[in-house]
């Protein structure tokens, strides 16, 4: 088990492995394995791999995010500029059904709303748009549209552990009630209850997954 000076240690060092953040503008604090990140960084995407970064190192239980977005002057650009970009970005990727997708700005941040069949759809929404000059946040209130019966969605998040997970599948217990998935039971690392809340999403139908799952060391 990992002490909290040895996980800020790590997480600094991760910080500054990743080339596309300026570790030296963000604090890192432990408390019983608990990451608080906080400072400033220049754009919304830096945010974001930052949070990877820091759930990247073993023995980090939870992550809190306390980093704000400051734009450099070059890069601040009004929210009809953002969001017509943003419009174009959408029309132009192929695979998102766009006459589903409404779009807002508010001093930067990008909401995003509508309704999708699947899951990939309404996250990538959310990636193509993020990474758009001038954009401090992104905030996805896509729902998705509920397809199949609770027994399949089941059915289909279980098989999906087995091929993906072997050995751990059995480990995590699958509850469905309408178009709601509850994921329980206990992973061994950040990887593995990512690959299990992604063979959730994966599901036809499911709207929305409950994460109740812990993580061990």
């Amino acid at each position: 088990m990992k002490s909290d000076t040895q996980i800020q240690q790590d997480v600094m060092a991760e910080l500054n492995w990743e080339p596309s953040i300026n570790a030296a503008h963000i604090g890192v604090e432990v408390s019983d394995g608990v990451v608080t990140l906080a400072g400033h960084v220049t754009n919304y995407t830096e945010k974001l791999n930052a949070e990877r970064a820091a759930q990247r190192v073993y023995g980090v239980k939870a992550l809190a995010v306390e980093m704000d977005v400051t734009l450099p002057g070059t890069s601040k650009r009004s929210d009809a500029d953002i969001a017509q970009s943003a419009s174009n970005v959408l029309r132009w990727t192929t695979y998102l059904p766009t006459d589903y997708i409404k779009i807002k700005v508010e001093n930067g941040i990008i909401v995003l709303s509508g309704h999708f069949e699947w899951d990939y759809q309404r996250n990538g929404a959310a990636d193509v748009v993020r990474h758009l000059l001038g954009v401090s946040g992104v905030d996805n209130q896509i729902t998705l549209k509920p397809e199949a019966s609770a027994s399949v969605v089941k059915a289909d998040i279980e098989a999906a552990l087995k091929r993906r997970a072997h050995q751990h599948s059995e480990a995590i217990s699958v509850e469905v009630q309408g178009s709601d998935v509850t994921l329980t039971g206990v992973v061994n690392n950040w990887a593995e209850r990512d690959l299990a809340r992604n063979s959730a999403w994966g599901a036809p139908g499911v709207r929305n997954v409950h994460d109740n799952m812990t993580v061990t060391f």
